[in-house]
């Protein structure tokens, strides 16, 4: 499987072990023919892209047909495949599809590491090479209500990580769901963050106030369902008169008001002026968070968190759970509240807002505890995960 015999030289064979073995490493097809873009296949792409800069270490990802953007931004020879539309009615034939014309691919690549990313039962390239899988989250267990077809992902999920050989997860928090949900071997499984780069684009935007009403706003970002739990905060804020009277509530992405929402808020006496909904792209919110009083993830569960670090890396101070991976992530640099208590949301925002010391304190927090995630830690530690397991097969 190696392609070197070990050299151990005054005890440096973990740091040198990359540079003394010719390491290959591959990544499937799977997240690049479902997502076009988004949290995983940005993760895997810029892992991939960051490992490939380290010596000793040869990089590909096998997608001989794909539909993600962010792959058509790494480096010339990472990516084995093509960009193609994707017509809706093609989905599994183009994963399938893939599958088939991967294996050819990778036997002709013969990868040491075959990182998987997504979950697939049947995926097996390669018996002689290691596979790792990652673990982002375990909402799907823990919040099924919130899913349909649920029980078929979990079964994927569990398929996956069982056959997998190494198991990845993005956080303390998960490892220990994951853990406590299923029957894995505790050593097989190994926690390395993720990295942080807030993608955005060259073009300037206007020096104005990113919304054009007057009113201050707090900020809320993504998906409102079930165990983002928006429907609490947005309690604590119609329970407040001084939050209603000095700012409004911003709602980035995750789609228009739904007619259940909006009913919600008729009977929470809010206007259209106190609650608005903006739909757009990284530099958009990028603007939305610089200019807010403050970003609120009142999230009942995460399996990272990277809206904690795209605020505090845009100056945002900010307030949020204390569940889940959230803490973890957030560490020193966020006012936590207990997200299932409307008034402990409520108090902890008001203590907040009244407080020019507390809110410069955070954001100044924030712009340290950024500095703790970076893609090329990520990279360097899954590479370590990846060489430890190699050693001890």
């Amino acid at each position: 499987m190696l392609r070197a015999l070990p050299v151990y030289i005054f005890g440096w064979s973990n740091f040198y072990f990359a540079k003394l073995f010719n390491m290959k490493v591959i990544f499937d097809s799977q997240i690049f023919s479902s997502q076009k873009y988004g949290g995983v296949s940005r993760y895997i792409s810029s892992l991939a892209s960051n490992l490939a800069m380290f010596q000793g270490v040869d990089v590909r990802i096998m997608a001989p047909f794909f539909i993600n953007d962010y792959l058509c931004q790494l480096p010339k020879g990472i990516v084995i495949g093509r960009k193609i539309d994707k017509p809706p009615f093609l989905g599994s034939f183009l994963r399938f599809g893939n599958q088939i014309l991967g294996a050819s691919g990778v036997r002709g690549f013969s990868p040491d590491i075959i990182h998987e990313t997504y979950y697939s039962r049947y995926l097996n390239w390669s018996r002689n090479a290691l596979h790792a899988i990652t673990v982002y989250d375990m909402i799907h267990e823990l919040f099924p209500d919130n899913f349909t077809g649920n029980m078929q992902i979990k079964e994927q999920k569990i398929a996956a990580i069982r056959k997998a050989d190494r198991v990845i997860c993005i956080s303390e928090n998960t490892k220990n769901d994951l853990l406590k949900l299923y029957d894995i071997p505790e050593e097989k499984v190994s926690v390395v963050h993720l990295g942080f780069e807030m993608q955005i684009s060259d073009v300037k935007m206007p020096h104005k106030k990113a919304d054009s009403d007057d009113m201050k706003y707090l900020l809320y970002v993504g998906e409102r369902h079930g165990y983002k739990n928006f429907a609490k905060f947005l309690q604590a804020y119609a329970a407040s008169s001084f939050l209603r009277e000095n700012f409004m509530v911003v709602c980035f992405g995750g789609g228009p008001f739904k007619t259940y929402e909006n009913e919600r808020f008729l009977e929470l006496k809010l206007s259209s002026k106190q609650i608005k909904q903006i739909t757009g792209g990284d530099q958009l919110l990028a603007k939305y968070y610089q200019d807010a009083e403050l970003f609120v993830f009142p999230s009942l569960y995460e399996g990272f968190g990277i809206p904690l670090l795209e605020a505090m890396s845009n100056n945002c101070p900010v307030a949020c759970s204390y569940t889940g991976s959230i803490p973890e992530v957030a560490g020193p640099a966020a006012a936590f509240f207990d997200p299932e208590d409307s008034d402990s949301i409520r108090d902890v925002l008001e203590k907040i807002l009244q407080s020019n010391d507390l809110l410069t304190d955070l954001r100044q927090k924030g712009a340290k505890r950024i500095h703790s995630f970076s893609w090329e830690r990520c990279a360097r530690e899954t590479l370590d995960v990846y060489e430890k397991s190699l050693r001890a097969s």
